[in-house]
């Protein structure tokens, strides 16, 4: 007999790990539209001073003499987003060991393509502003939106080839690390060398760890966190510790995938041999059996897959949403628009995602393939190719955190830069859409 439920069909559902992961980036798209909207209209409203209040709230965490003081701005900033990096340094460990990223005849095109994508807007913003006050905001328009990007290419559907989504998602894993390396070396305002020696230690614990074969989580959140305080009072970004903390999670499973299927084959003959009762309750024996096999699977899957897939789902729910909602929310005045948009910072970021990241990432592609470096993805044309460059010049939660490290204590150079990220993003995934669906047409 069938058991017919609404939820069957999910459930017999098998999603690969990529295609869990671009579910979850777009979900984190969806979120990250809602609450941006949200930010916005708070921002512009008669609440507009409560909102600004709320968010530099002071919360106090002291043990003793000891402690942290922030406000809530920064606590989000500089403790939730650094599960937000912790999460990317996951991404771009897996897509360089199993991803994209560990064929290098494939990974070819997204890597140069990624560094043109970096460079020619850090490049154009630089110029535009060069000897101006906003000359340190040049790591801005580098940054790409893996969340918005990816939601706007899976909205297309079969309009363009999974090999193209996979090409977006490797550049935008590139472009997130070179965003780190960025805000490690060039938004840093002062090291202090005590802390940064202990964040050290306590990295290369989380190190031998993973050497002696650790795989329970506790232990690494346990130094992974007090890495972090270490790092909060190092002066480098206290968010470079879940990256740097990623790359020290295991890999590796604990048992072997053959041990595995025998192991399961053996305990599901055992759970078959126990009789099914009329109103489908299990067997308390067949309840052990589960329980064992589920103990096996989280045994199976290595401490870093478990992390990455557990995570995503508060990351895209509550992570992002709330950076979001505490950072875009820009008080627009529209009879000045027109002026702050033309101001040289919104200028160069507007510039810098919009034709930097096109010209960076279209033209780089272009000419590696031209000159047989690299081809193109499979089923898809130059056409397409030059489409995803527009997405690529969404920005939004990258730059916007790069703004805030840039021009940190200027809230005027911060609002400007806000204003150019999202003008920028909305021309540019909003034009990139279109140009995919309407106008790019994929290989026949």
């Amino acid at each position: 007999m069938k058991l017919y439920a609404p939820w069957q069909k999910a459930f017999e559902k098998i999603a690969t790990p990529f295609e869990q992961f671009l579910h979850a980036q777009t979900t984190t798209g969806l979120m990250l539209m809602l609450m941006t909207i949200v930010a916005l209209v708070l921002a512009n409203s008669p609440f507009a001073d409560a909102y600004l209040h709320l968010f530099h709230t002071k919360i106090d965490v002291f043990v003793g003499e000891y402690g942290v003081s922030k406000s809530i701005h920064h606590w989000i900033n500089d403790g939730l987003m650094a599960i937000f990096f912790f999460i990317i340094g996951l991404e771009i460990k897996r897509e360089i060991l199993v991803g994209e990223l560990s064929n290098i005849k494939v990974a070819i095109l997204p890597i140069i393509a990624a560094i043109g994508g970096m460079a020619l807007p850090a490049l154009i913003y630089y110029t535009i502003n060069l000897g101006d006050v906003g000359e340190a905001g040049w790591g801005i328009p580098m940054a790409t939106d893996i969340a918005f990007a990816i939601s706007a290419l899976v909205l297309l559907g079969r309009r363009v080839s999974p090999s193209l989504v996979t090409f977006l998602v490797a550049l935008a894993i590139v472009d997130d690390l070179g965003a780190v390396v960025v805000i490690a070396l060039f938004y840093t305002q002062e090291i202090h060398m005590l802390p940064l020696l202990f964040a050290f230690i306590s990295f290369l614990i989380l190190v031998s760890f993973n050497r002696f074969g650790i795989h329970m989580i506790l232990p690494y959140f346990i130094v992974g966190f007090i890495m972090w305080l270490f790092m909060l009072e190092s002066g480098i970004h206290a968010t470079i510790a879940g990256v740097i903390a990623a790359m020290a999670i295991p890999s590796r499973p604990k048992y072997s995938p053959i041990d595995f299927t025998q192991s399961a084959k053996n305990r599901l003959e055992e759970y078959d041999n126990y009789p099914i009762t009329t109103d489908y309750m299990m067997h308390e024996q067949q309840k052990a059996i589960l329980q064992n096999i589920k103990d096996k699977i989280d045994a199976i899957s290595s401490p870093s897959a478990r992390l990455e897939h557990s995570l995503h789902l508060p990351v895209s729910l509550i992570v992002i949403p709330l950076f979001a909602l505490a950072n875009a929310g820009v008080s627009i005045d529209f009879s000045s628009a027109y002026e702050t948009l033309l101001q040289p910072i919104s200028l160069g970021v507007i510039a810098g995602l919009v034709f930097g990241k096109v010209f960076g990432i279209a033209g780089i592609s272009y000419l590696a393939v031209k000159l047989g470096i690299a081809k193109l993805p499979e089923g898809s044309t130059m056409s397409q190719v030059f489409g995803v460059a527009f997405l690529g010049g969404i920005g939004f939660t990258m730059s916007i955190f790069i703004a805030e490290l840039a021009f940190a204590g200027n809230s005027e150079l911060v609002f400007q830069a806000k204003i150019g990220i999202l003008a920028a993003s909305l021309f540019a995934g909003v034009f990139g859409f279109i140009w995919l669906k309407y106008i790019a047409k994929g290989a026949n």
